[in-house]
């Protein structure tokens, strides 16, 4: 039956009733203006969960959009009349007005000397595998109780990792040394929320059904199914995949945070299904960073992607970081970044000095931004040199975007030195509890989601 015949016989059918006055009231609006009210409020003013850290998207998107090289200095007056509409509580002002700063920020000039403009942007696959450089390994055996073993551990402490950065996400390295001292374990009862695994669990829904073969479009669907809500980059994606925008539209329409943390927080799963393959990782981790991200942000979900899928087969972090940092194409702003911080690491013993210098490179960018964060994990994963304990300690105590961080870089511990490396004072107060808000798998079991992992990559390499 046409869609025009489906009309026509649904009025056709339909008999006159006569509602009662209650029902009429239409009552559900005032929810409607509440919770847009709410979500606006949030963009303006808000405070991290987890960790209470306070984030102004509305600011951070103009900062954004300068740090890709655009001019932005006259929206400061639209920011402080937003500020101001906020602080008084007129939402149908801050409506207005964030509609037009919106609106400013996806016409914005270009900046034509700013440094953003110097670097090549990767667009395509075909055109960042031109210039990316790729160790090759034999193929790796996935039908070994090792490989299992390993996934298990790799699980485990990406779970840690993100139990421990949740409570402390969102300050700097001198502001968590004045608070806590030296960080050496959780600093408050752990819990396994996070927003981070939920997109990686998403992702490997869609990598179950068509393993090496899946498309950006299935990752996207899976998003809009399993995932009620987002935040930054994350949350414009998904608002344009429910109005029919696919990748990689999808990524970078309307979305000044599109070269924030989002794709970069979700490499590892990539990793974990291409054991010992660093080119089908990256591979992987462009289809899924597109649906939410661009240029920049795409290639720090690579950078993940790739150590990750190397530590199942290089037992020295350091080759590592310098394996990752080759497949990053060099003339990328992000090469610049990550080189940067490899290149200190190299020159200085103590990792307080390469952070200082860390903190100077990109103290114009904002916490959740791909750069801060892409230069943390350098610097753990260096001075941590393999031992889980001090890469945590090393990554708890440089601040910013703590829990993607630190459960991206040690899923690559866990994954190469096994689950014995773990103190049970990190697996104890969590057990194999996994807490989503994902839809229909609010509750699993960590073992469960090692199970689903192994099966998925068995059944697709097997194929």
């Amino acid at each position: 039956m046409k869609a025009w015949e489906k009309a026509y016989r649904l009025m056709q059918n339909a008999n006159p009733v006569v509602l009662d006055e209650e029902e009429q009231t239409w009552l559900a609006m005032t929810q409607v203006e509440q919770f847009y009210d709410m979500t606006l409020k949030l963009f303006w003013h808000s405070n991290v969960p987890g960790s209470g850290a306070p984030e102004m998207l509305a600011v951070a998107a103009v900062q954004s959009m300068h740090n890709m090289g655009y001019k932005t200095d006259h929206l400061t007056p639209l920011l402080e009349a937003g500020e101001a509409a906020f602080d008084k509580n007129d939402m149908l002002e801050l409506q207005r007005i964030t509609a037009r700063l919106m609106n400013e920020l996806s016409r914005l000039p270009k900046d034509e000397g700013a440094e953003y403009w110097r670097y090549q942007a990767y667009e395509t696959w075909d055109a960042y595998e031109k210039k990316a450089k790729f160790q090759g390994y034999e193929s790796y055996n996935v039908h070994t109780d090792d490989f299992a073993s390993r996934i298990n551990a790799g699980w485990v402490a990406q779970i840690v990792g993100g139990a421990l950065g949740t409570a402390i996400e969102g300050y700097t390295s001198q502001k968590l040394q004045e608070k806590f001292g030296d960080i050496r374990g959780y600093v408050r009862k752990p819990n396994t929320y996070n927003d981070d695994i939920t997109f990686e669990i998403a992702f490997l829904s869609a990598f179950d059904k068509l393993g090496y073969e899946v498309s950006s479009d299935t990752i996207a669907e899976e998003w809009v199914a399993l995932v009620p809500s987002g935040w930054s980059a994350e949350d414009i994606a998904l608002k344009n995949i429910r109005s029919g925008i696919y990748p990689p539209e999808s990524g970078y329409l309307n979305n000044p945070f599109r070269e924030w943390i989002g794709a970069q927080m979700r490499g590892a799963i990539c990793g974990m299904v291409a054991p010992g393959n660093p080119k089908e990782a990256a591979k992987l981790a462009w289809k899924d960073a597109v649906v939410s991200h661009a240029n920049n942000g795409v290639l720090g979900e690579i950078f993940n992607a790739v150590f990750v899928s190397l530590a199942f087969v290089e037992k020295d972090i350091r080759k590592i970081v310098e394996l990752s940092v080759d497949a990053i194409p060099a003339d990328s702003e992000y090469y610049a970044f990550v080189s940067k911080a490899l290149q200190w690491c190299r020159q200085h013993s103590d990792w307080r000095e390469t952070w200082k210098l860390c903190e100077e490179m990109f103290k114009e960018y904002n916490w959740i931004h791909a750069y801060p964060n892409a230069m943390a994990e350098v610097v753990a994963l260096w001075y941590g040199n393999g031992d889980f304990d001090e890469t945590l300690h090393i990554i708890a105590m440089v601040g910013q975007d703590v829990d993607c961080n630190a459960a991206q870089i040690v899923t690559a511990l866990g994954i190469m030195n096994g689950l014995s490396s773990i103190d049970r004072k990190w697996t104890d107060p969590i057990g194999d509890v996994l807490d989503t808000y994902l839809r229909e798998m609010k509750k699993m079991k960590i073992t469960e989601l090692s199970d689903w992992t192994v099966s998925a990559v068995r059944k697709h390499q097997a194929q």
